[in-house]
Formats: structure tokens, sequence, C-alpha cells
């Protein structure tokens, strides 16, 4: 009989990998007691530099495909002498390795820990393999002390999907094993996790960190009235985190109103992991330079633009072995800038402006719409469910009534005259009684 192999052994002093160079940079770092948060620029970059050519250098020797695209590119060698020259290095589709499993791969097959996909709600899914040394050892390498305040004294309900996805899984190590939270593994809404018991859990364990995303927090605090739950005497969260879905500041500021504590926005995705995630002071994304380097550039002409340029934002990942991710093209919709932020975090700030797919062209301009629902959340007789319907060029919202003894012909009227007065746009407005409600990522914006 075949003994049992225990291959759960990872430790950063016995693996071998590209990434181990970089092991040094970090430990000073915790000597120093520091973190990459507040480092100067040019110290920050020049992690960077090293990690992007110990990246280039591993996928040079163990991908085809990633090789055959930079010999085509014109590399002879697999570095980059500055971080200027980052655009030189091809760019990376969605639709090159949707539905392929292997074609990322720079490692033996049998070196995977875990598979992750995206949903596949726009073809074929893309998939992204971790070794475990990816998951437990380099992930946590960077810490981010003043944009992650948990401790062990928390206690985090994660309400985000186990199935596929990175994101569940992605918080629940981040917690458990970086800051040595206990966690509450609610999912969102399945067979075992219906939401009277994700409340009740709540409740029992006195959660004190709540990530998900933003339609699903509105969901449990609507829910939580109905089965007689009280938001900050029965649950009382000291935190919000927000994933998923995007928002705007408005819908942010009404969910803190609602839970009565602070909400904050993280970006980031299933192929590149933690992008960017918002400070105390709520003025955007800082980028999480120690996992990645952010790149916007222009979506048609594929230019990298400068700062305050709004484009698509590119991801490199910088601390991976399993699948690395060079260039890739996100799909979404920002722009960069210095950080000027009175938190002291050096790291540029990301401001996110949607999906490319989802922008909405309204009198020949085009609108995120995060702007639009901006506006809308204005309006406190608008419940946090609506839909934005383009149809032959014209907007149309959907909204349902919330907390109002407004008729319907009012709240249809003042939505209107709101949306032209602070937005200079003329839509129509439809009132329904009851919204879709899901469980599911929120579809809130449909193209007739």
């Amino acid at each position: 009989m075949r003994a049992q192999s225990h291959k759960m052994t990872v430790n950063i002093d016995e693996h071998a990998s590209h990434l181990m160079q970089l092991k040094a940079f970090f430990n000073e770092l915790d000597e120093a007691r520091i973190t990459i948060e507040k480092l100067p620029r040019e110290k920050r970059e020049q992690y960077q530099l090293q990690a992007i050519n110990g990246t280039l250098e591993h996928i040079w020797n163990n991908n085809a495909f990633y090789r055959a695209a930079l010999e085509e590119a014109g590399f002879k060698q697999p570095s980059i002498d500055n971080l200027g020259q980052l655009a030189s290095v091809p760019l990376l589709k969605k639709d090159v390795i949707r539905g392929d499993k292997t074609k990322l791969l720079c490692v033996d097959p049998k070196e995977i820990g875990q598979v992750h996909l995206t949903s596949g709600t726009s073809g074929k899914p893309i998939y992204t393999s971790y070794t475990l040394a990816d998951q437990y050892v380099y992930d946590l390498l960077p810490k981010y002390l003043e944009l992650f305040p948990e401790t062990d004294s928390d206690i985090a309900a994660i309400a985000l999907p186990y199935e596929f996805a990175l994101p569940g899984l992605g918080f629940q190590r981040l917690f458990q094993f970086a800051f040595g939270t206990a966690i509450l593994s609610l999912g969102k809404g399945g067979y075992m996790a219906p939401i009277d018991k994700s409340l009740e859990l709540m409740k029992e364990y006195q959660a004190t960190v709540l990530v998900t995303t933003p339609s699903y927090a509105a969901l449990l605090a609507e829910e939580s009235e109905r089965f007689g739950i009280e938001l900050g005497r029965d649950i009382c969260l000291r935190r919000i985190v927000l994933t998923g879905e995007g928002c705007s500041s408005t819908f942010r500021q009404r969910l803190e109103k609602w839970w009565g504590c602070e909400v904050s926005f993280f970006y980031g995705s299933t192929e590149c992991g933690v992008i960017a995630v918002e400070c105390k002071q709520h003025n955007g994304y800082h980028v999480m330079d120690g996992h990645v380097k952010v790149e916007i550039i222009d979506p048609r002409t594929e230019a990298p633009l400068g700062y305050h340029d709004i484009g698509e934002i590119v991801v490199t990942t910088l601390l991976r072995e399993g699948m690395p991710m060079v260039r890739y093209r996100s799909g979404d919709i920002g722009y960069l800038q210095k950080s000027q932020c009175s938190c002291g975090i050096t790291m540029d700030v990301l401001h996110l402006r949607g999906r490319m797919e989802n922008m909405l062209t309204l009198d020949g301009n085009e609108y995120s719409p995060f702007f639009i629902e901006h506006f809308l959340m204005e309006i406190p007789e608008v419940s946090l469910w609506y839909h934005f319907i383009m149809s032959k060029g014209r907007l149309t919202i959907e909204v349902e009534p919330f907390r109002t003894t407004l008729t319907d012909e009012q709240l249809e009227a003042k939505v209107r005259k709101h949306m032209s007065d602070r937005l200079g746009i003329d839509c129509n407005v439809e009132i329904k009684r009851s919204l879709p409600r899901t469980f599911g990522k929120a579809n809130r914006i449909y193209m007739q």
C-alpha cells in the first residue's frame, strides 16, 4: 500500500524560487519597523524593477507563450533597465488566455496548490493557478499596516463567494495568516449560509469586520430589519471592506450610515489578486506596490498614459511563481495620481471609473456608471437598488422607493429634476415597487 505523502511543508527558508531574492528587501523593512506603504518612491521603484526583472526571467525560462511574445517584441534577454521600459513588454489580453489553463503556467503542474477561475460571464473563464508558496509565503511578504489595521482581536465575517473565484478564500488567508484574525466564512447566501443564519452568526460572535460586495452589504442591512437584528447594537462592526463590485462614494456613505461604521473600498481581481485599497481618507485607492505594478494605457492605441489621464488599468503581478500576470489588460477604467495623502502613504493613488463595457454614452459624452450613481444616491427617497437601462442613446433609470411618503409620481419628478440639475442629462424615470435582489454580482446596467 502506497504511503500518504504530506506536502504542506511550505517554508520560506526551504522554498527555492526567483522570488526568494526579494526576501532580503522585506526583511530589511521588518527590521526597520517600516512598511512599503511609506517608503520613498525611489526605494519602492528599485524593488519593483528587481521584482519585474525576476518575473521576466522566470517567464522567459519557464513559459513558451510569454517567451515567444517577448522575442517577437525584440527582447534578446529578459530584463529592462528602468520602469519606463516596461511599456516595451507586450500586453496580455484576456481573449488570448480565456479557456486555456496552461498557457501562462510557469511551474510543473504538480506544483499547483490551488486553481481559481473567473465567472466567464464575458466568455470562457480565465484560469489562475497558484502554488502553495504563492498563497502562503510570497503573498504575505509585503505588509500594509496603515491600510489593514486588523489584529488577532478582530472577528472577520467573509461574505464573498468561496466557489471558483479568489475573493472568499483570498481574504480568509489574508486575515488568518497576516493578522491572526478569526474568520466567519459566510459566503453569499448559499445553501449552507442563508442570510438569517449569517446575521445570527455575526451577532453571536460579535463580528468586527465584514468583507463583502456593495449590493450584499445593502441586502444584509435590509434583511437585518426583517429578522429583528439591530445594526449598531446587535452587530457592532468597526469596518466594512467592499470589493467585487464598484460603487460610488455616496453609495458607500449610505452604507456607512446604515451600518454605523467605516466602509472602505478594496480593488482586486481573481487574475491579479490585490491591486489597490482605500486608506481612511477615502480619496482613492492606494496601489499595493508590494504586490503589483499598475500602469494606465490608452485602450485604443495601447500607449502608456501619464498621471491624471483616464485610460485602461494594466497590472503586472510581482510576487507570483505559478502563473504571473505580466501587463495584464484589466478592462477597468481609471487614472493614477501621485500620493499627497495626509495618511502618509506614499504609494500612488488610483481612481476607478468602472468597466470599459459599462461606460454610458449620453448626448455624445461618455459617463461612468459610478458617476451617475453618485448623483442618484444623493436622493434619500431612492433605495440602494436601481437599474440604468440604455436604449437608442436614451437613459432610463428604474428606481425603488426608500422610506418615503412621496407618491410614485412625485418621486419620479424629483429624480428627473435632480439628475437634470446635477448632471445635466434628461432621462426617463420609472418607479418600481420592488427591484430584484441577487446573491451574485449585481447587474445594474442594461444595454438594449
